[in-house]
């Protein structure tokens, strides 16, 4: 017995016609802006993962290039003094505080109290947990384009301290939004 084999006949192959082709330039315009917004978008956004108790968001959507404002949060990145790296790794990761003070503002201790403004903002301890000695931080007008970064955790290891200090400039990262 004999098979009989059918060959379909090839459908005529569709030509786009001026709107399809239309389309397809659109679509991958789209595509190509939206990249490239995506891409401008990443070098300007980050999000950081807050491991510390001294805030209590722990995650933060920073975007680099703006001056924080009075308690704004800020990442920064901290010094590189010998305390500092036993504690957080060398090199350190960032930090995000709140600007507590911002430039022109006045800084002083009294007592253990710090104070921006006259205003108690901070308290400061001798030692670290561990007893290593924690030197108090600086006093005196906050300077442009510095900050006084802290937080009102009573162990935040920030601006009250000599090895964090003001946060300058060209330490900072970015305003922080908390989104958990």
């Amino acid at each position: 017995m004999a098979l009989a084999i059918e060959t379909a006949a090839a459908a005529p192959r569709r030509r786009l016609g001026f709107r399809g082709k239309m389309g397809g330039i659109a679509i991958l315009l789209a595509l190509g802006l939206g990249y490239q917004a995506l891409r401008q978008w990443h070098d300007t956004h980050a999000v950081f993962i807050n491991a510390s108790e001294s805030l209590p968001n722990w995650a933060f959507l920073v975007e680099s290039g703006e001056f924080p404002a009075r308690g704004d949060y800020v990442s920064f990145t901290p010094g590189s003094d010998a305390l500092t790296i036993k504690h957080f790794g060398s090199p350190p990761e960032p930090f995000i505080k709140q600007a507590y003070g911002v430039p022109g503002d006045v800084v002083t201790h009294q007592g253990a109290d710090v104070l921006v403004n006259g205003k108690v903002v901070a308290r400061m301890k001798p030692f670290t947990r561990q007893g290593e000695p924690l030197l108090p931080g600086p006093v005196g007008t906050v300077p442009r384009d510095c900050i006084f970064a802290a937080t009102s955790h009573k162990d935040g290891y920030d601006s009250r301290y000599a090895p964090i200090g003001f946060v300058c400039n060209r330490q900072i990262l970015g305003v922080g939004t908390p989104i958990l």
